[in-house]
């Protein structure tokens, strides 16, 4: 009896050894097949940019092959259900930005953010106000001024009412103590056009903004010091406007939660080569964009703040 005992746990001990043995080797060979990448803006938008930027310097430190694939619609709503059909093998990353969680709250979307794992955020693009440098207000000092005697019939300009460039100049009328009407518009290009029209005094968005828009100037960032490509743009905090030294479009990447421990480790051992990339950082780097790479347990925490604070705001 002891003895039959004894061969059956051999043999369930033998069985469980190739079992994990072949799980070891299906990880280890992994990737075995295209990776996409999901992207929920066109071509030619900054997170497409990004997405095709990093194939392109992955290559140096990888044979996997990556397939950016734009899932456009709904700010985002539209790519993040697709991620979330697919398995949770690793096969599909997804690009995104603070901008879906945005899109997620101020819609009440039934997306579970947290249905993802938030490995990888890549850069942190500070926000700024940008104005006009042919109308009478074009610095922030003025702009405050002419906030404060307009009893909120100020206009400002950007793109998608509730989104995170809405939601950032809501903290800023807050934290200056004034009110302000935001004018959405279809995009960041046409608000901008409609700032160059004179329909605002104020655009919000990220410094690169302003790049081959002679007429356009960054009156102020969100920054904790002064950007060193824009030595001549002041700090909110600089301006006595205090609380706004972390306003971000930040970028990065996420799977489906229930992807694998070494799969995750693998992406991220991509990431910090690529970040590390010369040619990444000259790319981003002299347009005010920092990079670096956050891993899970960080990025998740910022995903979960970022969520507190659009309830907070678009409450309103």
């Amino acid at each position: 009896m002891k003895r039959s005992i004894l061969l059956v746990l051999i043999v369930v001990l033998s069985a469980a050894a190739v079992f994990a043995g072949g799980n070891e080797e299906a990880t280890s060979s992994f990737p075995e097949k295209p990776i996409k990448i999901i992207v929920y803006t066109k071509a030619g938008g900054a997170l497409d940019i990004t997405a095709r930027k990093f194939t392109d310097i992955a290559s140096k430190y990888t044979d996997a092959t990556f397939v950016v694939e734009n899932k456009v619609g709904a700010g985002g709503i539209v790519a993040m259900e697709y991620v979330l059909a697919e398995k949770a093998d690793g096969y599909t990353l997804m690009g995104a930005t603070k901008s879906n969680i945005a899109k997620v709250i101020s819609t009440e979307s039934d997306i579970d953010l947290m249905g993802f794992n938030w490995f990888a955020m890549l850069m942190a693009d500070p926000e700024a106000i940008i104005t006009n440098r042919n109308m009478e207000i074009d610095t922030w000092e003025e702009i405050a001024k002419d906030g404060k005697a307009a009893g909120g019939n100020q206009l400002w300009v950007g793109p998608a009412a509730g989104g995170l460039d809405h939601v950032t100049a809501m903290k800023i009328w807050e934290k200056a103590g004034f009110e302000a009407k935001w004018v959405p518009f279809s995009s960041g290009g046409t608000a901008m056009a409609a700032l160059l029209g004179e329909q605002g005094v104020a655009y919000v968005g990220n410094p690169f903004d302003t790049a081959g828009k002679p007429d356009l100037k960054v009156a102020a960032v969100s920054s904790a010091e002064r950007l060193p490509q824009y030595p001549d743009t002041p700090t909110f905090e600089e301006l006595g406007v205090v609380g706004l030294e972390n306003e971000i479009m930040w970028r990065g990447f996420a799977v489906k939660a229930g992807v694998s421990d070494d799969i995750i480790a693998w992406y991220q051992n991509i990431f910090e080569q690529v970040t590390d990339d010369p040619e990444w950082r000259d790319f981003y780097e002299p347009n005010g964009i920092t990079v670096f790479v956050k891993k899970t347990a960080e990025f998740t925490e910022i995903i979960k703040q970022d969520i507190a604070d659009f309830k907070q705001y678009l409450g309103k």
